[in-house]
């Protein structure tokens, strides 16, 4: 049985190179964690989708579901889960973060 929350998801991380799962919106973020992950994303140009989990009850809970990760926000770099906010806040600033992006083709500034 598929489920239907799944499937949305699993079509967004595949349509989008960088999608971020977060409380608000990049312009209006609403927690803490989601706040830190879009300034690192803007601060390196990349450009990505915010999904605002509080929207919708349902993918609140399923994008938890989805990665069997607890913590929201949660980003993906062309369909593959990279982490929450302190697994993306240490590889930007170790620069592992610009290396992924630059792996997998996503156009970004570097400079930290």
């Amino acid at each position: 049985m598929t489920n239907p929350v799944f499937q949305r998801i699993q079509a967004e991380i595949e349509e989008n190179p960088v999608v971020l799962y977060m409380k608000g919106t990049p312009v209006f973020p609403q927690c803490g964690f989601s706040a830190r992950v879009v300034q690192i994303l803007s601060h390196m140009g990349v450009p990505f989708k915010g999904v605002n989990v509080l929207e919708d009850m349902e993918l609140r809970e399923g994008i938890k579901q989805f990665t069997n990760w607890p913590t929201i926000p949660q980003l993906y770099v062309k369909g593959e889960f990279v982490g929450g906010c302190d697994i993306v806040t240490e590889m930007f600033q170790s620069g592992e973060l610009a290396q992924l992006l630059e792996e997998k083709g996503i156009p970004h500034n570097a400079s930290a």
